[in-house]
Parts: structure tokens; C-alpha cells; sequence
């Protein structure tokens, strides 16, 4: 489906959001839950600021349980210049040979397959984003800059890194993607789980050992910019996932792997970006007070 004004602007990236997945953890389609005193999703506010910051095209890739909403009531709210695309994550969107498995299947591929499902429309330059994080408005002017200087680059590609202390969370420990930069390129994404801080001190386990953090090292919290190139990698990527053993069934396929093989590789280049605005993110139904709370004071001061 494609609502709004189909003309294109070369040099400004699209916007791809990542809302296919089911919430399980929250208990619902935390993707359109509305923000009590601002009475939108998480999702509208990045659409806005990436238009604010440019951006005239935007992918929402869905789960068939959310369509309807999105289309009666979210996209009405939407700018009416921006060009909407929505495309439905599916399980059986897979190569023939991996049918059999697919059907086994009770919950969606992960984030690299739901990139990978909106393929059709990344023909240029996009940020990735997910529904369910509220990145600030910074992150997008960034990587529309970057976009337009770096544009005759395929290879050349991007993220906004938050600094670690800036995405803990009140509940408990979190899990996060660390990153080791070279130089302000990206060289890998390691995962460390159970963040948090204890005796003053930032701690968290990675490898199965405990580690001390910096404060100020970068955490992945998927904010991708991104290049056609990057899907001939996934498509490729994705097969040899599925090719996998039996209990590719049950696993995910995770966007960061592939763009982590493809860095391994020297296939592409990543320039990682410092976020200056705060993230905010919603896992658990418990959290929506206490971020709508902090959202509803940067909007309405």
C-alpha cells in the first residue's frame, strides 16, 4: 500500500520502521500503544522528527494484527506531504526451499527479516529504526547529513550510538549491543547483558564474565542508516540462516549480525555517530507512565 505523494528526493534518505514484532513482553502491540498526554505512539514522534530533519518517505513494516489501526487511525495523524508505505511481515515470506520450516514457525524472523521485507522499497539510502524507541531528534539530522555527503558511497553506511548510561533503566539490568570504535568507525557490536549500576560502579556480564563498563561507550539501539547494498548482503546472509540446523525454527535473525559480518568481511564501512538527545524505550507495560512522563515534558517543555 503507498499513501501520500509519490515524489522523490535522491539525496535524502527513506525512513524504514520495524514494528512487525509482537510484544510479548508487554503484553500487547506495544508499537501503536498511545502515549497518555500526548495521545500518539512512539513511532509517530520519529516519524516527525525524521521529517523534521528531511526525510520525505517512510516503510512501516507490520504485523498483520496492527494494520488496521495503523491505517484508520495513525497514518490520518501523519504530515500529509510524506509518502507511506506499509508492508506486512510475514513467516512464510522465505525462500521456497525453507517452507517447511517456516510453517513451524510461531513468531516473526527478527529484525534482519523484517528488513529484509521491505526490500522493494529501498532503492536509496534509509535509516532503520524501531517502533517501540524514541531516539530524539538529533540522531535523524545526523544521518541525513551523512546521507548527503556520502551519497556516491554504497559501501559507506552509518549508526547512532547512545552512550551507555544514558540507556539504563529503573526496572533493572538491561541488555545492550556495546560498540569498539576505531577512529569513529564502527569495528563491532558486542553483547552485554544484565547493565546496570551497583556500588557506584557500571557493571555488566559479557562473555560470561563481569565487566566494567564506561559510561560513555556507545550502545547500539538500532539506529541504522543503511544503503542498497546492505540487502544483497541480507538476502545472501538470511539463506545461510536458514540453512542452519533444525532449531533455526525457534532462533532469531538479528540485523546487527549481518552488518557485523559485512564490517568482519571489509564489505562496508560504518561511521558511528554520539547521540546528543536522551533514547527511551518501552519493554515492559510498566514503563509506558514513566516514559510518557519524560516524552510529554520534551515535547511540551
Amino acid at each position: 500500500m503507498v499513501i501520500g505523494n509519490t515524489d522523490k528526493t535522491a539525496l535524502r534518505p527513506l525512513l524504514v520502521i520495524l514494528a512487525g514484532g509482537l510484544g510479548s513482553r508487554f503484553g500487547g502491540n506495544k508499537q501503536i500503544a498511545e502515549i497518555p498526554g500526548l495521545e500518539c505512539s512512539i513511532m509517530e514522534l520519529s516519524i516527525q522528527d525524521a521529517h523534521n530533519a528531511g526525510v520525505m518517505e517512510v516503510v512501516l513494516v507490520i504485523n498483520s494484527a496492527i494494520k488496521s489501526t495503523v491505517e484508520t487511525r495513525i497514518i490520518p495523524r501523519l504530515p500529509q506531504a510524506l509518502t507511506i508505505h506499509l508492508v506486512e511481515q510475514t513467516i512464510l515470506d522465505v525462500p521456497k526451499k525453507h517452507l517447511d520450516k517456516a510453517k513451524e514457525r510461531l513468531k516473526p524472523w527478527g529484525t534482519g527479516h523484517a528488513l529484509l521485507t521491505a526490500r522493494d522499497y529501498i532503492t536509496r539510502p534509509a535509516i532503520v529504526i524501531t517502533a517501540d524507541d524514541y531516539y530524539g531528534p538529533n540522531a535523524y539530522e545526523q544521518l541525513v547529513s551523512h546521507f548527503v555527503a556520502t551519497a556516491a558511497n554504497e559501501h559507506h553506511m552509518a549508526m547512532v550510538g547512545y552512550p551507555i548510561k544514558r540507556t539504563l533503566s529503573e526496572q533493572g539490568g538491561v541488555n545492550r549491543g556495546l560498540c569498539q570504535l576505531d577512529g569513529g568507525s564502527l569495528v563491532s557490536v558486542k553483547e552485554c547483558l544484565n547493565i546496570k549500576i551497583e556500588n557506584n560502579q557500571l557493571l555488566g556480564e559479557c562473555a560470561g564474565e563481569t565487566i566494567l563498563i564506561n559510561e560513555n561507550t556507545l550502545a547500539s539501539m538500532t539506529f541504522w542508516g543503511i544503503t542498497p547494498k546492505l540487502m544483497t548482503y541480507l538476502n545472501h546472509d538470511f539463506s545461510r540462516f536458514l540453512d542452519g540446523d533444525d532449531n533455526v525454527v525457534k532462533k532469531e535473525y538479528y540485523l546487527p549480525d549481518c552488518i557485523q559480518a559485512c564490517i568482519s568481511l571489509n564489505e562496508i564501512h560504518v561511521t558511528a555517530y554520539s547521540a546528543i538527545d536522551d533514547w527511551y524505550g518501552i519493554t515492559f507495560k510498566e514503563e509506558l507512565d514513566s516514559v510518557a512522563g519524560k516524552l510529554n515534558e520534551l515535547r511540551h517543555g
